[in-house]
Parts: C-alpha cells; sequence; structure tokens
C-alpha cells in the first residue's frame, strides 16, 4: 500500500500476469507467487491480477479472493499493484474492490460492466458508487469496449475525475487511439493513462502515458520493460526499435483469443507447467502452436532466456 497515497508512482510496465491452472483447472496460487517473482526479477515495475488475460469471468469469488491474496503476499510493497477488481455484478465488485483494498492494492482496476450495455449515466453511477464506497482507494477506470460491450465516453472520465479525487486514471484497450487524447484533454494530463493494446505502448507513452499492461510481459518481460525505461530516459530511438521487436510477439498472443496462446507458449518456454485455459477458452490449434514457435524465434524467445 506504500504507492497508494501518491498514485503518480503508479507507472511503467506493470505486467498483467496469466493466473495459472493446475491440470486439473483449479487455481494454483503457488504458480502466481513464482510468475509474480520472475517478473519482479526482470524488473517489472507493477503487477496486475484479474484483468482480461487472468481470465477473472471464469473464476468464482472465492478463487479471486485467493488470487488477490497469494498477489499481494507475493508483491509485498516492493512495486505497485494494481488488481482488477470490476465484475458484471456490483456486489462482487464492491466486494473485491475491499478486499484488495484490505491487502494493501495500491489503486484497483476496475472494468466497465460487461454485457448488460448501460448508458453513460449507468456507467457514471456504477464507478460513482464505487469511488463513494471507497473514497481512500485510488481507482482506474477500465475501457476495454471489445469485452464489455460498451464505451467508457470520453466525457464520463471527465465527470468522474471531477467529482471524485479517487478517480485517478484509466486504462485504455481499444484501438480507437484518439480515444485516449480524448480522455486525457476531459482529465488533464496528470491522469494516469495506461495503454492496453500491445502495439500503441509507445505511441501511449508519446502522448503522456503512465505505462502499459501487456499480455505480452507474460512471455517476454525483458523488451516491454526496456521499452518503458528506455523511453523515461528520453531514449526515444531505442524505445521506438524495441516497439517494432515486440511486431512478432504480439502476433503470437494474438493469434486467437487471449490469453490462450500465452499460456501456451508459457508452457512451452518453461515459465509454467500448465498453460490451461478455463472453458469456453481452448487452447491453440495445432496450426496456430506451429506459427507461435516461428514468432518467438523471430523475437529471439527462447526457454533458456526465457527462464534466465
Amino acid at each position: 500500500m506504500k504507492f497508494r497515497s501518491d498514485p503518480q508512482r503508479i507507472r511503467g510496465a506493470i505486467c498483467p500476469v496469466v493466473t495459472p491452472f493446475a491440470a486439473d483447472l483449479s487455481v494454483d496460487v503457488d504458480a502466481l507467487a513464482r510468475l509474480i517473482e520472475w517478473q519482479l526479477d526482470a524488473g517489472a515495475h507493477g503487477i496486475s491480477v484479474l484483468g482480461s488475460t487472468g481470465e477473472p469471468i471464469v473464476q468464482t469469488t472465492e478463487e479471486k479472493d485467493r488470487v488477490l491474496a497469494a498477489a499481494a503476499s507475493a508483491v509485498a510493497d516492493r512495486v505497485p499493484f494494481l488488481p482488477g477488481t470490476g465484475s458484471p455484478l456490483l456486489e462482487e465488485t464492491l466486494h473485491l474492490t475491499g478486499v484488495a483494498a484490505d491487502l494493501g492494492a495500491d489503486a484497483v482496476l476496475v472494468v466497465a460492466p460487461a454485457y448488460s450495455r448501460p448508458t453513460q449515466q449507468g456507467i457514471y453511477e456504477w464507478y460513482a458508487t464505487i469511488a463513494t464506497a471507497y473514497p481512500d482507494l485510488p481507482i482506474v477506470l477500465y475501457n476495454v469496449p471489445i469485452r464489455s460491450g460498451v464505451d467508457i465516453a470520453p466525457a464520463t472520465a471527465g465527470r468522474l475525475r471531477r467529482n471524485f479525487d479517487n478517480v485517478v486514471g484509466i486504462k485504455e484497450t481499444t484501438r480507437d487511439f484518439e480515444h485516449a487524447s480524448l480522455v486525457l484533454h476531459e482529465c488533464g494530463t496528470d491522469f494516469l493513462a495506461y495503454c492496453g493494446i500491445e502495439l500503441l505502448c509507445y505511441p501511449m507513452l508519446a502522448i503522456g502515458g503512465a505505462g502499459h499492461l501487456s499480455c505480452v510481459q507474460n512471455v517476454a518481460p525483458g523488451p516491454c520493460i526496456r521499452l518503458y525505461d528506455a523511453f523515461a530516459a528520453g531514449r526515444h530511438d531505442e524505445a521506438l526499435e524495441l516497439h517494432y521487436e515486440l511486431v512478432p510477439l504480439v502476433e503470437a498472443a494474438f493469434i486467437e483469443t487471449n490469453p490462450g496462446p500465452v499460456k501456451w507458449a508459457m508452457e512451452e518456454l518453461g515459465i509454467l507447467e500448465h498453460g490451461l485455459v478455463r472453458p469456453p477458452l481452448v487452447s491453440p490449434s495445432e496450426a496456430s502452436r506451429v506459427r507461435i514457435r516461428e514468432l518467438l524465434e523471430r523475437a529471439g524467445v527462447t526457454p533458456v532466456a526465457a527462464a534466465g
């Protein structure tokens, strides 16, 4: 919780860690702790769990409570901890947000409610309820219309920012890159804008973004971390080069629905014992596996390099 009082410090390459499952598809919190330690050893600037890459929609509330507790313990205040606590159900969102707060989360990432397709007023009231319930906890809006079915309008983000001091940022997972600029125009350039689209991470930094949550970091933490470090140090040519080096890894990660390809690649590389996803997702097809191997090789990601 040491970053909670100054959310401006929550910046950089924040890894949205996958949720490992054992062979019987139970949640493997021991493997989760090892993944987090591996990311921290690699220099990750922050840790997130239970975002889209963490498959929260197929976990029970009790399982998510366990994931939050295991992750908070593994992070141990060494870097900012930004867990996802959003759910299509308001009561569960409030519960998970409270659990995260009690565990010392520095901020929470709250996805727009999926499936219901609320109006902008409905979205505003949803976040207003959460922000009011936890006034001392920084709230990061999570805009991912491809999954939630709704788009948090820049005007709605601005209204929330103006009315609630603890609404401090947004994760933008939309290819409408103009949207991020409009949000920062509405909310102020000190609003923490994080990128959730891998090939927009560099451009987001260029317009004043605070960092990125890239599923690719689960497989190759180095380039994701170095991209942010290089940009922050003013080495923009190096950051741009890393941006393009990530292209094959992005293709591999999204050859089928995330996180299936990433988890399979993690098993292939020896990062995970089991790269399983829960239904309705499935592991990549054989054709996709062949292509993923080719792309990992092109990017220079090998089992030895990954383990090291």
